[in-house]
C-alpha cells in the first residue's frame, strides 16, 4: 500500500483537464493524504522525468480521440505514452524509484482503425516498460465512460443525449437497437483508488484491469430513459434511481441541467382547509406530499384496507384520532412540530388530523402507494 505509513501520496495525472481527469482530481482533493500534480496539454513531455521523480503513482489519462488529422493519433496517444514510459524507466534507473502506471486505453484497441491502432501501440509501450523495468502497469480497456462533466456532442452518446434532452433539444437516434456497453466514471475512479492504495495485484504481463460494473443498454432504451427523467418533473413519478445503471444515468442527466432548470414548480391544490402539494411519486415505494391546515381544520376522516401512511408534523400542533372499524376502540395522539415524531396510519382504523394550534400547521406525508383514483383504497368514515 502506498500510504501504509500515513505519508503523503503524490499523484501525477496526465490529461488532468479531461473528463476522467477532472473527476479524479475532485475525488483526490477530498483526501488530506494526497497531493495531485496535474499534467495538461500546455506541459512539455520534457518535464515528465522531474515530475515522476517526485510521484508515487501516475494516472495516464491523456489521449486524442477527435484529432484534426490522423497523425495526431500517433503523437497524442503513442508518442506521449512512449515518452512517459521512457521517463518512468529513467527515474527508476537514476533514482531507484518505481512509479506504477495506470493507463486508460479503450475497447477500440481491438479494432482496425487509426484510433484503435494508436491505443493498442500505447498499450504495448507500457507492457514493454513493465517487462523491461519491472514496473507495475495497470491498463484499462474502457468501454463508453459516462458521468458528470463529459463533453456533449463530442464522443459520448450519454453526454450528448443528456445535454440535449435537459434543454428540450432534439436528439438523433440512427439505430435504436444498437447495443452500448457503458461504465460509470465513479466506478472507474473507485478502481483507480483501489490501485493507488495497493488493493489490486499487479496484472500479469499483457493482462488488462477491468472497471466494474459494466452495463449494457440499447440506444433507444437510453433515449427513452433520459426522456423519462425529464418528464418526471411533470408526472412527478421518478424511476428507480437508487441503484445500478438508472442511478448513474440519473446523476449524469441531472448534471447537465442548465442553472435555470435547477428549480421547477409543482401543482398546488388549495381549498378552505389549506393547501395540498404532491412532491414525488415512485415506481413501487409510494409517494411524498405535504399539506397545511388552518387552525381548527380537520383533514382525513377515512380508512384504508391496505394503504398505510406516515405523517410528520413540521410546524404546529396536531391531534390525531383513530377508531377501530370492528371494535370501535379509539386512540388519540397530540403531536407538536417541535418534536420529530412519525405517526403511522394502520389499515382498518379510520383516522383524521386536526390543527389544535393557533397558526397554520404543516405536515409531511408519505403513502406506501401512488394514489389511484380507480382504486383509491380510501373510504370516508368519521372518527
Amino acid at each position: 500500500m502506498l500510504n501504509q505509513r500515513n505519508e503523503l501520496i503524490r499523484v501525477l495525472i496526465t490529461g488532468a483537464q479531461g473528463f476522467v481527469g477532472k473527476n479524479l482530481q475532485l475525488c483526490l482533493a477530498e483526501r488530506s493524504d494526497v497531493q495531485v500534480v496535474p499534467y495538461t496539454r500546455q506541459d512539455s513531455p520534457a518535464r515528465l522525468p522531474e515530475l515522476l521523480r517526485h510521484s508515487d503513482i501516475v494516472f495516464h489519462l491523456a489521449g486524442v480521440n477527435r484529432p484534426q488529422t490522423p497523425s495526431e493519433f500517433e503523437s497524442g496517444n503513442v508518442d506521449l505514452t512512449r515518452q512517459l514510459a521512457d521517463a518512468v524507466a529513467q527515474v527508476k534507473r537514476q533514482y531507484g524509484r518505481v512509479v506504477p502506471v495506470v493507463y486508460t486505453s479503450s475497447i477500440q484497441a481491438d479494432l482496425d482503425n487509426p484510433y484503435g491502432q494508436s491505443k493498442c501501440e500505447a498499450e504495448q509501450a507500457l507492457f514493454e516498460l513493465a517487462k523491461q523495468c519491472n514496473v507495475p502497469v495497470y491498463v484499462f480497456r474502457l468501454p463508453n465512460v459516462f458521468g458528470k462533466w463529459c463533453r456533449p456532442n463530442y464522443n459520448s452518446v450519454v453526454a450528448t443525449f443528456s445535454y440535449n434532452i435537459a434543454r428540450n433539444l432534439p436528439i438523433q437516434v440512427n439505430d435504436p437497437t444498437a447495443l452500448l456497453t457503458l461504465v460509470y466514471v465513479d466506478d472507474v475512479l473507485e478502481k483507480f483508488i483501489e490501485i493507488m492504495e495497493g488493493g489490486v495485484p499487479t496484472p500479469l504481463q499483457g493482462k488488462f484491469v477491468t472497471a466494474t460494473p459494466q452495463y449494457q443498454i440499447t440506444v433507444g432504451s437510453l433515449a427513452e430513459q433520459l426522456r423519462g427523467f425529464r418528464e418526471s418533473r411533470k408526472s412527478l413519478q421518478i424511476d428507480r434511481v437508487g441503484g445500478g445503471l438508472t442511478r448513474a444515468l440519473y446523476a449524469t442527466y441531472v448534471s447537465y441541467l442548465p442553472v435555470e432548470a435547477f428549480a421547477y414548480s409543482v401543482p398546488q391544490h388549495c381549498d378552505q382547509r389549506g393547501v395540498f402539494v404532491e412532491m414525488l411519486k415512485t415506481v413501487d415505494a409510494g409517494q411524498f406530499s405535504f399539506f397545511t391546515a388552518h387552525p381548527g381544520v380537520t383533514r382525513g376522516g377515512h380508512y384504508h384496507h391496505s394503504k398505510t401512511e406516515k405523517f410528520l408534523v413540521i410546524k404546529g400542533y396536531a391531534l390525531f384520532r383513530f377508531r377501530h372499524m370492528q371494535t370501535d376502540e379509539v386512540h388519540e395522539l397530540r403531536i407538536t412540530g417541535e418534536v420529530s415524531q412519525i405517526v403511522e396510519t394502520v389499515p382498518g382504523w379510520t383516522h383524521d388530523i386536526t390543527n389544535i394550534g393557533h397558526e397554520d400547521m404543516i405536515v409531511m406525508l408519505w403513502a406506501n402507494e401512488i394514489f389511484d383514483k380507480n382504486r383509491p383504497d380510501t373510504f370516508k368514515c368519521p372518527v
